[in-house]
């Protein structure tokens, strides 16, 4: 027997549901429930709809968007939140030594803020945060070669790796699809959780950054476990209680 059509009211939550994952690159099941104005079994019932379309992939508590999302997407979302963290950014930049950024929009946005440079080296994966560095006083931008994922817009494979692992960065600065306790870091494809393992693998220190949507979720593949991460750096407040769990693991601002 065919499945009954979903009626019009569970068409504009869909499309609802939708939207807010293309926006803020995850969705909350407490969050939509309320926005809705409906109950949460409902919200997972939505969520289920649209991961059997191949909409969405539903996370615990909630739902990502559905495999990797371009750079241009990935930029026009929760960008008040990202503006806030690239200012934290800015102040842990150094003004001479060699630091590394991934391909990530969050971390582009700090890349803009960087000022006072006077003989730094800043390794990068990513084309648009290399090309957004050109011309700024102080600053020797290298790219780390490699093919170009036309999904997310980053530079992956094995010689973006074994580029990336030929440079010891005093600061690798990076972001992640989702962030678990337990598993840590991860990413939408295997290709980006081994690049940034390569950075990370021969940085000094390793700054994560992440907005709170993406706190308590998990992607596809493992990146960067919480052992390997010195700092985490989100829009909240330290003291906030959705950074309890992470605070007991590593250093959090």
């Amino acid at each position: 027997m065919n499945q009954p059509h979903p009626n019009p009211a569970t068409e504009e939550r869909l499309a609802w549901l939708q939207a807010r994952l293309g926006a803020d690159g995850s969705v909350s099941i407490v969050g939509a429930a309320t926005a809705l104005g409906v109950s949460e079994m409902t919200v997972r019932r939505d969520i289920a709809e649209l991961e059997e379309r191949g909409l969405a992939r539903r996370v615990r508590g909630g739902a990502m968007p559905l495999g990797p999302q371009t750079f241009a997407t990935r930029k026009s979302a929760r960008t008040r939140a990202k503006a806030r963290i690239a200012a934290k950014l800015a102040t842990l930049l150094p003004a001479v030594g060699t630091v590394a950024f991934d391909a990530s929009s969050t971390v582009m946005r700090a890349a803009a803020l960087l000022t006072g440079a006077r003989d730094l080296t800043v390794l990068t994966n990513g084309p648009e945060t290399f090309t957004a560095l050109q011309g700024r006083p102080g600053v020797t931008p290298v790219l780390t070669g490699g093919q170009l994922d036309p999904r997310t817009g980053s530079l992956v494979g094995p010689m973006a790796c074994w580029s990336a692992r030929q440079m010891v960065a005093d600061l690798f600065v990076c972001s992640a699809a989702a962030l678990d306790v337990s598993v840590g870091a991860t990413e939408v494809t295997a290709d980006e959780a081994e690049v940034k393992r390569s950075i990370a693998s021969t940085a000094r220190r390793v700054v994560l950054a992440v907005d709170a949507s993406k706190l308590d979720h998990r992607a596809v593949a493992v990146g960067l476990d919480l052992a390997s991460i010195s700092l985490l750096v989100t829009e909240l407040d330290p003291d906030d209680s959705r950074l309890t769990a992470y605070r007991a693991l590593v250093e959090v601002r």
